[in-house]
């Protein structure tokens, strides 16, 4: 079950469909199901709390990702500042819309196992999000 909700931002128009359709097709393609994922959307504050409180970074992020996956079953908390991704949106020259599902699909990777911390993880998660959203959009990503 996939739910959303908004903490300390006000609700948007989000394409809730298109989000709620693609995780299972990720998750599936890389070998899991999905169990309970909650994307809650909020504020560059907020989430800044967040990684000082839970982290112990002092840092803006665009996503903190809480993970109760099992073996066979991925479930977490995805954290998202909507500040973020939308600076983020603008820097890149993409759409809110399209860095709204990279944040999301970023998350799912985290919680599918990828990570993030040395360089060639980067990689490797960038070319995850790129698939998944040229699978969505139906565009070439590089």
């Amino acid at each position: 079950m996939i739910s959303f909700s908004f903490l300390s931002t006000e609700y948007f128009d989000l394409p809730l469909d298109s989000i709620r359709s693609s995780i299972p097709w990720i998750t599936e393609h890389e070998g899991k199901d999905l169990a309970d994922l909650s994307i809650i959307f909020c504020s560059d504050d907020e989430l800044l709390s967040m990684n000082q409180k839970h982290l112990n970074h002092d840092y803006y992020t665009d996503i903190i990702t809480f993970d109760y996956s099992t073996d066979s079953y991925i479930s977490g908390d995805l954290f998202i500042s909507v500040d973020r991704v939308s600076d983020n949106a603008e820097i890149e020259g993409v759409s809110f819309i399209e860095e709204i599902h990279r944040v999301v699909f970023h998350g799912v990777l985290h919680l599918l196992g990828y990570n993030d911390k040395e360089d060639h993880d980067i990689l490797v998660m960038r070319e995850k999000e790129n698939f998944y959203l040229a699978k969505l959009f139906h565009v070439k990503h590089t």
